[in-house]
């Protein structure tokens, strides 16, 4: 596969803040080539209000949204290529922020846990569905991206009768 550049346009202004202080608002927008716009901002949980947005999504989310969705769009097309038929795929995916150095933070872990139905006329065993996760981290381009452990830690397969 040729490399392919990808884009995202940030986008933040100031207006009528005290900058200097510090006191200004983290809120932006992240545009995408789709004619997507994401409402962004610092976490409240790093930056406090009013200087942060609840209602966005800050850098971190993203980062874990984005690691347990290439998983999951890895994993779906891996079961599918192996025949079994899934219903439905959710992710209550976690990302541990921490000091990593005086100064420094990062997220050091992201654990994924995936909770997968199948239909029932074809269902992993546990050691076939633990193969596919395993394969699909590996192959996952976000998680080959990052240095912090991916954990994915998957709820019982749950089935449903085919249609």
């Amino acid at each position: 596969m040729a490399g392919h550049i990808h884009t995202a346009e940030i986008v933040w202004t100031c207006e009528g803040e005290n900058f200097a202080k510090g006191r200004y608002s983290r809120g932006h927008v992240w545009r995408f080539d789709g004619g997507v716009e994401v409402p962004a901002s610092a976490s409240p949980a790093v930056v406090p209000l009013p200087y942060s947005l609840v209602d966005a999504v800050d850098p971190e989310e993203a980062f874990l949204a984005a690691v347990s969705s290439c998983h999951m769009m890895t994993f779906l097309d891996l079961a599918r290529r192996d025949g079994f038929v899934i219903a439905a795929y959710s992710d209550k995916a976690e990302a541990m922020l921490e000091r990593i150095a005086p100064g420094r933070m990062g997220i050091t872990k992201v654990t994924l846990r995936p909770a997968i139905t199948f239909r029932a006329e074809a269902e992993p065993d546990e050691a076939k569905l633990s193969e596919l996760h395993h394969l699909a981290h590996e192959m996952c381009f976000i998680a080959n991206s990052v240095r912090c452990d991916i954990v994915v830690e998957a709820e019982p397969v749950r089935l449903v009768a085919p249609e």
